[in-house]
């Protein structure tokens, strides 16, 4: 239309598009630049820096929209630094399992409560449905002990203890595998960090084992969907791929 003068300003939708790619941005670089930001952390924030553990590994661990927070790489990274004598380690482990105990207990009740409905809706905004569907087959194979061998799997460690609130197991199982699980995760990874953190290839090359971390961390789940997916396709009932 003639004299029509146009919002230069750009929508409330690209904004909200181009602030969500930009956290993600964030995200990816600070997952593989653990080492910096982490060293910024510290200085910045000093016995605060606990907090900001705790936080990121409760939240990691105790809601199932934020599976893409780190886990194994932010623990080995903590254990390199204590190493350093950058921070205290026995805090530090304290701290991070008392986060992912109670993150998972958090978890758990959610599911309890709101797991029924989600799990039988076809689509659920900020929740992958599939992600719930594999790790309900996770506990179609291992039972109860997923929640122990979950928590050094990524994305099945932040819906193994929904699932189980939904109504795989009893609290008073699911709690005792919590503890063992949530302890034995953060003193193994953060010790490995604490004593192979700073050896020379890997400080010097802290990226890629960051990647290597990542990967051979999911590399148990990808092996099991290939294993079930040929499986099924033997038996000639292979699902159909899904797409995003």
């Amino acid at each position: 239309m003639a004299g029509e003068v146009l919002d230069p300003r750009p929508s409330t939708v690209w904004v909200e598009a181009i602030e969500f790619m930009e956290l993600i941005r964030y995200l990816i670089d600070f997952v593989l630049h653990l080492d910096v930001h982490l060293d910024a952390i510290i200085r910045d924030y000093g016995v605060w820096t606990h907090g900001i553990l705790f936080i990121i590994v409760f939240c990691e661990t105790g809601f199932v929209v934020t599976p893409f927070l780190p886990g194994d790489s932010l623990l080995f990274a903590v254990g390199t630094f204590a190493a350093r004598g950058s921070i205290d380690l026995w805090v530090s482990m304290i701290v991070l399992s008392v986060a992912a105990v109670l993150g998972d207990t958090v978890n758990y009740w959610i599911g309890h409560w709101v797991g029924p409905k989600v799990f039988h809706k076809e689509n659920v905004r900020f929740l992958n449905k599939r992600h719930l569907e594999r790790t309900h087959a996770f506990y179609e194979k291992y039972g109860g002990k997923t929640i122990i061998i979950a928590r050094f799997v990524p994305i099945i460690r932040t819906f193994a203890p929904f699932v189980a609130g939904i109504g795989a197991m009893s609290y008073g199982k699911f709690i005792a595998y919590n503890v063992i699980g949530g302890i034995g995760w953060v003193l193994i990874v953060t010790l490995s960090g604490f004593f192979f953190g700073n050896i020379p290839i890997v400080k010097n090359n802290f990226t890629f084992v960051i990647f290597a971390i990542i990967i051979i961390s999911v590399l148990p789940a990808v092996i099991e969907f290939i294993r079930q997916h040929r499986h099924a396709k033997r038996q000639g009932t292979a699902p159909p791929v899904q797409r995003d």
